[in-house]
């Protein structure tokens, strides 16, 4: 079920509301108790599939999926390279008695 957003244009006051699809607008204002209450267009939500099959990134574009191909081979490439130059300074000499 949606969330709908409405406002009162008596007393301006602005409100959300869950309700189902097929249920009939809201008419009074909860602040002010006039039947002036409107539905207005609100900015809405993204969908989001939850379960089995549904995955994030199944309907990511083309250029997004090169990107982070991208970003991901360079921060392997610099962990590389800070592993081999911590490999080389933790050497140290043994010194015999």
């Amino acid at each position: 079920m949606p969330t709908y957003d409405y406002r009162c244009e008596a007393c301006q006051h602005e409100w959300e509301l869950f309700q189902s699809i097929t249920a009939t607008p809201e008419k009074k204002c909860p602040a002010c108790n006039k039947k002036k209450a409107r539905r207005v267009i609100g900015p809405g939500a993204g969908i989001l599939f939850k379960g089995s099959g549904f995955y994030e990134t199944d309907y990511r574009s083309d250029s997004y999926k090169k990107a982070a191909a991208a970003d991901k081979k360079s921060q392997s490439e610099a962990s590389s390279k800070s592993e081999s130059k911590s490999d080389s300074g933790s050497k140290t000499s043994k010194s015999s008695d």
